[in-house]
């Protein structure tokens, strides 16, 4: 866990305390639910090191949930636009959960979604180096030279990329395993070196596979949420 440096935002307080996300917190402060030395919180209040914090037992003890889902082309992962798809319109997930990064419309795999708004941080800061994997395919072969090019970083318009881990599959196809993920990464790695990507699935996040068909979904088991939570660094109870 970060340590805290007082006086801190009571929202921020409250997410490094591994309580709640930052705007769930504001939420529980508008509600009443958030008490400092006995008295009802105020959005933007700092708490000082000598201060009592009480969360109302409903907020603190919360159940989280927790899916899989295997996104097919042609879905966004957020904000459509027009007659565009989303994944919370087709994945059948009850409403409410919401998906750990991005995927982009023309790309398909493993997506995590949840209304844990804690792990969001964890799993997506490159600070962490949690592992997502993918299957690329190319317009053409690719060289051995460019698949090492891949493992030691990639200049994206002034960006080198991370080191990562590239295995061919094929004269056109290979996997990519990531510890970042700036926008259109894989796609504009790939184009830096001179190749159009056809084909984009992400089989893998961290400990959790691609399992599902294309379009279904799951919830995590105890165990795979345990190590979701291990990894984020948030104490299991």
């Amino acid at each position: 866990m970060n340590a805290i440096a007082y006086p801190i935002r009571i929202n921020r307080y409250l997410f490094l305390k591994n309580i709640c996300s930052r705007r769930e917190a504001d939420r529980l402060i508008e509600q009443g639910k958030i008490k400092i030395n006995g008295s009802i919180a105020v959005l933007g209040q700092k708490v000082l090191e000598a201060d009592t914090v009480d969360v109302a037992g409903s907020a603190a003890n919360r159940t989280y949930r927790y899916y899989l889902y295997n996104k097919p082309r042609g879905i966004v992962s957020n904000n459509p636009q027009r007659d565009e798809e989303s994944v919370e319109d087709v994945s059948g997930i009850a409403k409410g959960v919401s998906p750990v990064g991005r995927l982009d419309k023309d790309s398909q795999g493993l997506m995590l979604l949840t209304d844990d708004g804690r792990i969001v941080n964890a799993i997506l800061s490159p600070e962490y180096s949690h592992e997502r994997e993918y299957h690329v395919g190319v317009d053409k072969y690719i060289k051995e030279s460019d698949i090492r090019k891949l493992t030691v970083g990639v200049d994206i318009e002034g960006y080198l990329t991370k080191p990562a881990q590239a295995e061919r599959l094929s004269d056109d196809s290979f996997t990519l395993t990531l510890t970042e993920g700036k926008k259109h990464q894989i796609r504009r790695m790939c184009a830096a070196l001179g190749y159009q990507v056809l084909d984009l699935k992400r089989v893998r996040m961290m400990h959790l596979p691609l399992d599902l068909e294309e379009g279904e979904n799951r919830e995590l088991t105890k165990e795979e949420v345990n190590g979701l939570l291990t990894l984020s660094g948030i104490p299991l109870k």
